[in-house]
């Protein structure tokens, strides 16, 4: 508790620090920390939520995914970490079956890891995805046309959304922005969003692979809640708390493996042992 409660500027200040380390925040029980009304509190986390620092949501605020940026740029972070949910994923396809790989960098890395000789039909409207699965002979590749957003690095206008409609998965591999046990996956983008909530209708099963950033964030545009997602597949050192959370919603929660270490940087004191 403070001994004076701070001036709003330093309250405000305070809380924003919170969130920008990925605290989610509680109105009720800020003005109790700071012994001012929760008007107040929610007059800070407006003014938070229009410097983009949070998302508000009932009875307090998140804190923004960090997954704004575009897809080059998010391709390149955590591959490691990436990988490792990919391969825990994979396990979930069986043979025959017909799968969607959304966009995101992650869906990706799956894309790259898809078991061989399978007989899978494999749709996507991820560029890179499509890519990546361009030369493999033992699979169906299907493309969901559409004008390219390039920063969701795939088809989400209408085309692909109409196009859609002419299939049924098996297993959906779905991308989000943001996930919250309460408030469900989020997105940045209108035209995605509504893309991965046409997916869940057509989809007999959605997985999830979700990063830590991830978890306990908010994004401006609601995809659906978390009890849509029939398997869920986090990072070996998940929070803890979110994972009983899950669970206790009934999702699958899969844990993937703890990636290999990279090897050390060698030091620039190092002899070149082949200098002589």
């Amino acid at each position: 508790m403070h001994d004076h409660p701070p001036l709003p500027s330093g309250r405000r200040q305070q809380i924003a620090s919170r969130l920008v380390r990925g605290q989610a925040v509680v109105a009720a029980a800020l003005a109790q920390e700071f012994r001012v009304s929760e008007d107040a509190i929610r007059r800070d986390l407006r003014a938070l939520a229009q410097d983009g620092v949070c998302q508000r949501v009932y009875g307090g605020a998140l804190p923004l995914s960090p997954a704004s940026t575009p897809i080059a740029v998010r391709s390149a972070e955590d591959g490691a970490r990436k990988r490792a949910l990919a391969q825990a994923a994979a396990k979930l396809i069986r043979k025959g079956q017909t799968i969607f790989l959304d966009t995101g960098s992650t869906t990706l890395r799956l894309a790259e890891l898809l078991p061989q000789d399978c007989g899978l039909r494999v749709v996507t409207n991820s560029v890179p995805a499509a890519a990546a699965l361009m030369g493999r002979s033992d699979l169906s590749l299907i493309m969901v046309g559409g004008g390219v957003n390039p920063t969701v690095g795939g088809c989400v206008d209408a085309r692909a959304l109409a196009e859609l409609g002419r299939f049924r998965f098996d297993l959906c591999f779905l991308g989000a922005c943001a996930l919250s046990v309460r408030d469900g996956l989020g997105g940045f983008d209108m035209d995605d969003v509504e893309v991965k909530g046409r997916l869940l209708e057509l989809s007999a099963a959605t997985a999830l692979m979700m990063t830590n950033a991830k978890i306990g964030t908010a994004a401006p545009f609601a995809i659906g809640p978390v009890t849509g997602i029939a398997h869920l597949v986090l990072e070996h050192d998940a929070p803890t708390e979110a994972v009983l959370a899950l669970r206790a919603a009934g999702s699958d929660v899969r844990i993937a493996e703890a990636p290999p270490r990279s090897a050390p940087a060698p030091s620039a004191l190092t002899p070149d042992p082949s200098v002589t």
